[in-house]
C-alpha cells in the first residue's frame, strides 16, 4: 500500500482507543491483504513491535498476508445453517467451484434465520438453495 494511503488510515483512526484492529481492517479492505511493509508502518505509527502486529494480522483468520488470487466464498458452517443443509451446500461449493473460487468455511455470519448464508466480499447472501449457490459461484468466478 502507498505509504501516503496508509498514513491516511493511522490518522483517521489514531485518536481511538485501540486503533490497530479498525486500521488494518482498513488496509484489507482497501488492497485485499496486509503485507509486510504495512505491518512494519503501522508498527511503528502506533509505537508496537513487528511482532505484535503481525501476531494481531496472524490471529484473525480474515486479515490475508498476501494478495489472494482467487474470488473468495465464505461459506457458513455453523449450527443453524447446517441444519439448513449447509453441509450438503458446502460439497456443492467446492464441486462447483472448481478451483476457480476459493471456498472458506467461516462459523457465523449473524444470518442464523434465513440460512444457509454465505458472503462475497462485504456483501452477505442468505437462504441459500442449490440454485441460488450456483448462480453465485457464477457470477464470481
Amino acid at each position: 500500500m502507498l505509504a501516503s494511503a496508509l498514513e491516511e488510515i493511522v490518522v483517521r483512526h489514531a485518536a481511538r482507543e485501540g486503533p490497530l484492529l479498525p486500521i488494518l481492517h482498513d488496509v484489507q479492505r482497501e488492497q485485499g491483504y496486509i503485507g509486510e511493509a504495512d505491518v512494519r508502518r503501522i508498527a511503528q505509527a502506533l509505537n508496537l513491535s513487528r511482532a505484535e502486529v503481525s501476531g494481531v494480522v496472524s490471529f484473525y483468520h480474515d486479515f490475508r498476508r498476501a494478495p489472494e488470487p482467487l474470488p473468495v466464498l465464505k461459506l457458513c458452517r455453523a449450527e443453524a445453517c447446517q441444519a439448513r443443509g449447509g453441509e450438503a451446500l458446502a460439497r456443492r461449493a467446492e464441486e462447483r467451484s472448481s478451483g476457480r473460487v476459493k471456498v472458506e468455511p467461516v462459523y457465523c455470519l449473524g444470518l442464523c434465520s434465513v440460512g444457509p448464508s454465505a458472503m462475497v466480499g462485504d456483501t452477505v447472501h442468505a437462504r441459500l438453495d442449490p440454485d441460488a449457490l450456483d448462480a453465485l459461484i457464477e457470477t464470481i468466478a
